[in-house]
């Protein structure tokens, strides 16, 4: 149904005069009448009746003038849900207790005006495709894995440096140290299941290991976090590592310690990911936002890949 013939006839049904509808919309009265005329010809009824003092509507013209209007509104609702401007800024998080979950929900306290949709996807390509797409407007992801460089018009620009923690149960041998040395977790296992080859977390984790020689298992399911809690909690030969900003909740009984590693400090990168055209005005707010809580990368006594953007 032609959506400018429905609101000619609802404009004409207000104002009662084809005239006054054709000034209204800004056409002739011709392009009124043969719009009024293709819509009957769709709908197979007469919509107006001439009178003397203009145009009248028919009863199936009453009918149909209710639905007329809804069908505008729904048009009009229709097209703000994609315009930059009133629909919810989208950003893609790695998972929801992750250190870029607490940037996103401090940026949400500072803005809570901003209406925000958070979503979850798996890989960058999927991340990236999605923000070329339009379908996000942004999201914190590793980069440059090697192999999957950013399209040109991908912008970046690296956000937070979020340092690995060990965590271990009461039972395990590093349990009691305030800190561990990167070269003391050399022949302790550290196990953490669901590591899947080709992913950013995956080559950051090969490159811990090719650099300081330690030893990451990746067996088994990944059941969850509470799953890797229960299981680390119980075996003290396991231990696992953590974002330092990762919020998770455990049972008192279990005892887990959450140990800082120096002598370097491994630190995950995670960098802010757009489209350098996408207009969404909530994007620059969210981008100045994060520089300035920034607190700079590559600080002396850390590690990173060398793969990992500077910018």
């Amino acid at each position: 149904m032609d959506l400018d013939a429905v609101r000619t006839f609802v404009a004409a049904a207000d104002a009662g005069q084809f005239q006054e509808a054709a000034t209204e919309l800004a056409v002739t009265q011709q392009a009124v009448s043969k719009r009024i005329a293709a819509l009957e010809r769709t709908l197979g009824v007469r919509l107006f009746t001439r009178t003397a003092r203009g145009a009248g509507l028919t009863i199936d013209g009453q009918a149909f003038l209710p639905h007329a209007r809804e069908l505008l509104r729904v048009a009009e609702r229709a097209v703000a849900s994609v315009h930059t401007g009133s629909r919810p800024l989208r950003v893609d998080v790695i998972n929801s207790r992750g250190g870029v979950s607490g940037l996103m929900r401090d940026f949400h306290r500072a803005h809570p005006e901003i209406d925000l949709d958070v979503v979850m996807l798996f890989e960058i390509e999927t991340a990236v495709a999605a923000i070329r797409s339009g379908a996000i407007d942004a999201s914190f992801r590793a980069v440059a894995v090697p192999g999957l460089p950013l399209p040109e018009d991908i912008e970046s620009v690296r956000v937070l440096d979020e340092p690995l923690e060990l965590l271990t149960g009461p039972a395990h041998a590093l349990a009691g140290a305030r800190s561990v040395t990167v070269a003391q977790l050399v022949g302790h296992r550290i196990w953490m299941p669901g590591i899947v080859p080709g992913t950013e977390w995956a080559a950051y984790c090969d490159d811990l290991v090719a650099e300081f020689g330690l030893t990451i298992e990746a067996t088994g399911p990944n059941f969850g976090s509470d799953a890797l809690l229960d299981t680390v909690a119980d075996t003290p030969a396991l231990a696992t590592f953590m974002g330092g900003r990762t919020r998770l909740v455990w049972p008192a009984g279990h005892g887990l310690r959450r140990i800082p590693v120096t002598g370097p400090t491994p630190v995950y990168p995670h960098s802010l990911l757009w489209h350098r055209d996408n207009p969404h005005p909530a994007l620059a707010t969210l981008r100045a936002h994060l520089a300035s809580g920034a607190t700079g990368h590559g600080a002396a006594g850390t590690w990173a890949p060398d793969w990992v953007l500077p910018r």
